[in-house]
This record gives C-alpha cells, structure tokens and sequence, in this order.
C-alpha cells in the first residue's frame, strides 16, 4: 500500500502542467469528458504497465542499493523537469480514426519518455511491487487529468502555474535528498553526493530564471 499510495502521490505532482494534462485538457475541448477519461485511462494502464515491469526487473538484475540512490536522484531531476515545464508540440491536432482511438494513442505516444513514464519505472524499481505501482500511477494519472479537465475547460480558471510547479518540484527534490542520505551507508560518499546535486540544482535554477521569457507553458 505504501507503494501505491507513493505513486499516487508522485504522479500527481509531475502531471501538474505537464504535456499529458495539457493534451488532456485540450482533448476535453473537442470530445466528450468521459471519452477523454477512458482513453487516458487505456493508454496510461498500457504505457505504465511496460514502465513498472521494466522497473520491476532491472532489481533482478542490479543491486538493489544501487536502484534506490538512483531512484532517488532521479527524483530531484524529475523535480527539475517540473520547473523547466512542458508544452503540446502537435499532439491535440493528430487523428487517430474515432475520438476514444485518437485520445488513447496520442496519449500513450506522449507518454513514451515523458517524465511520469521515467517517474513509474523509478518508483517500481524502488518499491520492487509491480500491480500496487500499476496501480497508484495509473490512479494518480487520472487524478491529474480530472483535475486538468474541471480547472481548465469545465470550470475556466487556471491554477497558478508558477505557485504548481515549485510545489511539485520542491516535493520531488525533498523525497530525493531523503533517499540519497537515507540509502547511502558511507558518510563521505553520502556528502559528497548531496553536495554534487546541490550544485546541480543552484545551476539549474539559475539557469532558469536567467533565461528570457518565451511565453510558453
């Protein structure tokens, strides 16, 4: 349960402003709610489905140590990836024959290397438990495009993006720094890591807000 409620969690936050709540949203303006929703559904249980077993397996293969200190820097650069944002490049103008087809296959292609397909196979190395994994990212996808879909087209507002994203990049770069001091066993090593990332994330965060507005999402 832990597992599944984790992913919830984690995926929620990552579909906040990401491409696949924004395909959904703009699906939700062309066809009908409930069709959104079931292809959605379909194509993350498919897309997550490769994810999870694909995480399931590498800790067959590689020391679990290991895949928990990666896991866990994979949750800072996920973090990362929230502040830098996504936008729709195409996707909501593709036809795929009738609306439930169209929504289930731009939305599985959109999620091959998104970072909530990266996010479900860190979370199902880290948790070693297939279907409860499976099981919180799908709900937390459905959460998120529910979410999308009454905020903005049903209810007309929109939440503040900037305020979603350094919420959820702030939850993603914490559980990351937790996870490499909790799973690094040498001091040193241990520091010297926290430190490495650390620069890394000043880096970045610098970068970011040097670079000049676009007006993209």
């Amino acid at each position: 349960m832990d597992a599944m409620w984790a992913s919830v969690i984690f995926v929620v936050l990552a579909e906040m402003g990401d491409k696949t709540q924004l395909l959904g949203m703009a699906f939700a303006t062309r066809f009908k709610a409930g069709t959104v929703l079931l292809g959605v559904f379909v194509a993350t249980l498919a897309n997550h489905f490769l994810a999870v077993a694909l995480g399931n397996y590498l800790t067959t293969v590689i020391p679990l140590n290991y895949i928990q200190v990666a896991a866990a820097v994979s949750f800072v650069f996920f973090g990362l990836w929230t502040i830098r944002g996504d936008k729709l490049e195409g996707e909501d103008e593709k036809h795929y024959f009738n609306p439930f087809w169209t929504v289930t296959i731009a939305f599985f292609l959109a999620e091959m290397g998104d970072k909530t397909q990266l996010a479900s196979i860190a979370l199902a190395a880290k948790y070693h438990s297939l279907w409860w994994v499976l099981a919180g990212t799908t709900m937390g996808m459905m959460i998120s495009n529910v979410i999308g879909i009454l905020v903005g087209v049903v209810l007309g507002k929109r939440i503040p993006e900037k305020a979603v994203k350094a919420f959820s990049a702030g939850v993603f770069v914490l559980f990351g720094y937790v996870g490499i001091y909790r799973y690094i066993i040498q001091p040193g090593l241990r520091i010297g890591l926290l430190a490495a990332v650390s620069i890394i994330v000043i880096v970045y965060l610098a970068y970011i807000n040097k670079r000049p507005e676009t007006g993209e999402n």
